[in-house]
Formats: C-alpha cells, structure tokens, sequence
C-alpha cells in the first residue's frame, strides 16, 4: 500500500490514502527508519522499503503490513 511519511515538528506520522487516515509513529525498527518496520498510534506495523538514509521528508512509499 501506498504510505506518506512525514515529520510535522518533531513527530513523524505515516498517511494511509487508500484509508484516509494518518498516524502518528510510535517505534521505528531501525534508527535510520528505512528497511525496517514501524509501528503507527494504531497499533499497525507497516514494513518500509530500503531508501537511502539522506532521504528527504516527505516522501510516499510501498509499505506492506506486517502481521504480529
């Protein structure tokens, strides 16, 4: 599915369109964010893809949902 992720401040949140819903981040699996999981207010884990650390913010990506 396709995620925005973007920082609002000091608080990262990911915006679902196909859901209308944005969330706030919770967790991230990775210190860089990218290749990893995260985890939204929710209680979704989404799988991000592989991005260069420098990636700019925001920016839409393929997430999948990571079942617990």
């Amino acid at each position: 599915m396709k995620v925005t992720i973007c920082i609002n401040g000091d608080v990262l949140s990911a915006y679902i369109p196909k859901k209308d819903l944005e969330e706030p981040i919770i967790s991230v699996e990775n210190e860089y964010l990218w290749s990893g999981s995260i985890l939204l207010r929710n209680g979704w884990r989404l799988a991000l893809p592989h991005l260069p650390q420098d990636t700019r913010l925001p920016v839409t990506v393929e997430a999948s949902i990571r079942r617990h």
